[in-house]
């Protein structure tokens, strides 16, 4: 097998060179394979984490203005461990709130379930300023459907699918954030704080 320099695998990356990719994908999967099935994930995981952190490097890349000081192969295994991270602790999160959904609604604090209830006015708002394309592409995503799946099923690339779906969760999270009613939830949390102080 060829090797590459960490600068001829940069300027194949910014010229879109696919052979570049295949020969990264052949060299450094299987680091990132364990990386994530001793944190937990699958195959499917590890590959999906694979294309996200190239996608991440090449975004990168396309900025003249970076410049890599470590080797190649440690900035994208880093990337990489990131994402997963991030991703498992989305999962954890995910799953703490459905335990909590899951407790007896007698259990739970009036102020606390007219805050949730807000909470879910305020998504379901901002979900409705999203184009078509994200709003689709997020339902299938959260009814588990896989980023092939819904390649398939949409008429998409893979990786739109996947960039789409990272530009639509992005796009919702600041548009909640910037609600008026969110950052009124907010102020009072703050305030309620403050006076516990």
């Amino acid at each position: 097998m060829k090797e590459y320099t960490d600068n001829e695998i940069i300027e194949c990356l910014r010229n879109r060179q696919s052979y570049v990719v295949h020969w990264l994908l052949d060299r450094y999967m299987p680091m990132i394979k364990l990386m994530v099935s001793q944190k937990g994930g699958t195959i499917e995981d590890a590959h999906d984490i694979f294309q996200d952190g190239l996608i991440i490097m090449i975004e990168k890349l396309d900025d003249k203005q970076f410049a890599l000081t470590c080797k190649f192969k440690t900035f994208l295994y880093s990337v990489c461990e990131h994402l997963w991270k991030t991703i498992l602790e989305k999962r954890q999160a995910a799953t703490n709130y459905l335990t909590r959904r899951s407790d007896p609604e007698g259990d739970k604090d009036f102020a606390d379930l007219i805050d949730h209830q807000m909470y879910e006015e305020i998504f379901s708002d901002v979900f409705e300023t999203l184009d078509p394309i994200s709003k689709k592409i997020l339902k299938l995503y959260w009814q588990e459907i896989s980023p092939q799946e819904i390649a398939d099923k949409l008429g998409y690339t893979y990786g739109y699918v996947r960039k789409k779906k990272c530009e639509a969760q992005s796009e919702l999270t600041e548009k909640v954030k910037k609600h008026p009613g969110y950052m009124r939830i907010k102020k009072t949390e703050i305030a309620a704080r403050e006076v516990v102080r």
